[in-house]
């Protein structure tokens, strides 16, 4: 809190002190505490008038004049001090008045300013004065007024930098996940695979007249929607019955799924096709059980990869898992889109193949792996037949795992008489081997009805999978 050095009244502020200042005290025309007279504005007057009008207290029993009607205010601070305003002025501005027993009249009368102690000796002078340090206060404030706008409009603007480099950033991750994935219309299989086989003649690993051949059948073989079988490797569950009936090693039972044939990737859908070489996997073993002839009655050959594309499209359009069609836009065909196992259940559902997602969505053992996912797979293939051979064919179709695959070389390999089990490497795999934070598979177990196909369309509005643990 601040003084007044005039009157002593406690102000908040050197703001209140001033405007106190220049409304009480400056300016302000003395009148006699003691019978309201007016006097000059001059202090030494009025001082000169109260002791000629009202010297101090006589002998006991001599009275003072009467003040004036009502409580007279200080001339100077303005307060009402009523009987008590003499003592008042004289014990807080005798300073004013002049100190006792010195004489005045020929002294010249001294005005100190509030602010910074400075002292006047006439009252207009004072007033300059104060008006001085009143103008530089208001300079002041402005400047730090101005100080204070410039800093916001600095940090608006780098606020505004900021976002924008953000929303740069936001913008191209997202175009690196659409060039990833397939999302970002540069073609799909049928652009892929012609460019990749110019590459392959601009190098000399291909003819011209090869070139020509393959687009023709490559053609023909869209034009029907149907796969060319160039990276279709059959007869692999057999093989692996056969080795596995001959190998006298530590494997004590082997349940192998119903036959499948394996399909690799091609120069259509190199790097991101593995989704749809899974999903064909899977339907060749299908076509094959004649428990879901009714079911494919309309697929009896392999489609080809754009054909998959739109077999998830028709069931996106049946009403399946529409937060997933929205995630690729509604549309596969003609893109080069990842697909995993919700976009294969929507498909099969929709065929009316019943089939469900599990979800080993955290591992479940040490060093990140997922002991959990090999005790179900053990389960789904072991339920089928208890019986004592050691190599258990199973009728039960293969499940949909993604993970990398092998090349059809290797697997080709495996057929020979003489193989040693060295391409089993390629499709093996152990607790320690699969470490991904997630896995997810599709497997299949039966046909479904008209009315369970609505069921299961109804409640894929939000797609639920079953999750272990």
């Amino acid at each position: 809190m601040l003084v007044c050095d005039v009157c002593g009244q406690a102000l908040s502020s050197e703001t209140a002190v001033r405007r106190h200042l220049r409304r009480t005290h400056l300016g302000r025309q003395p009148r006699c505490p003691l019978c309201g007279a007016a006097a000059a504005p001059d202090c030494e007057e009025l001082r000169r008038h109260i002791e000629a009008a009202h010297p101090e207290p006589g002998p006991p029993g001599a009275r003072r004049p009467e003040l004036a009607e009502g409580l007279p205010e200080c001339p100077f601070c303005g307060e009402a001090a009523g009987r008590e305003l003499e003592a008042h002025v004289r014990a807080r501005h005798g300073h004013l008045l002049g100190a006792p027993g010195t004489d005045t009249e020929n002294s010249e009368q001294l005005y100190e300013c509030p602010m910074c102690s400075l002292t006047c000796t006439n009252i207009q002078i004072l007033e300059e004065h104060v008006d001085l340090h009143l103008e530089e206060h208001s300079f002041s404030e402005g400047g730090n007024i101005r100080d204070l706008e410039l800093a916001q409009r600095l940090q608006t603007e780098e606020d505004k930098r900021q976002r924008s480099e953000e929303e740069k950033r936001e913008r191209e991750e997202f175009k690196k996940l659409q060039r990833q994935y397939g999302l970002d219309n540069s073609g799909g299989y049928k652009q892929q695979f012609l460019k990749n086989m110019e590459r392959e003649v601009d190098r000399g690993r291909m003819q011209p007249f090869e070139y020509h051949k393959r687009k023709a059948d490559m053609m023909e073989c869209l034009a029907f929607g149907i796969d060319d079988g160039k990276t279709k490797t059959s007869g692999i569950i057999e093989a692996l019955c056969k080795y596995y009936q001959n190998e006298n090693k530590d494997v004590r039972r082997v349940w192998l799924s119903t036959g499948v044939d394996h399909f690799h990737s091609s120069l259509g859908d190199r790097g991101w096709g593995c989704g749809y070489r899974n999903f064909q996997m899977l339907l060749s073993s299908l076509l094959q059980n004649s428990l879901y002839n009714d079911c494919l009655r309309d697929t009896t050959l392999i489609p080809s990869i754009p054909k998959i594309q739109s077999m998830i499209e028709d069931a996106w359009k049946e009403g399946f898992d529409p937060h997933g069609a929205s995630h690729f836009n509604n549309r596969l065909h003609g893109s080069k889109a990842w697909i995993g196992a919700c976009e294969i259940y929507s498909l099969l559902t929709n065929l009316r193949i019943k089939c469900q997602i599990i979800d080993f969505h955290k591992p479940t053992g040490p060093m990140g792996t997922h002991p959990r996912l090999f005790e179900w797979v053990l389960h789904y293939y072991s339920t089928d037949n208890e019986g004592g051979a050691k190599v258990l064919c199973t009728s039960k179709p293969p499940i949909y795992l993604q993970h990398q695959g092998c090349p059809s070389q290797e697997m080709q390999k495996l057929l020979k008489q003489n193989s040693d089990g060295t391409s089993l490497k390629l499709l093996r795999r152990f607790v320690g081997s699969l470490k991904e934070k997630q896995y997810q598979i599709v497997a299949v177990d039966g046909v479904l009805s008209l009315e369970e196909k609505a069921a299961r369309c109804h409640a894929s509005q939000v797609l639920t999978s079953e999750k272990i643990p």
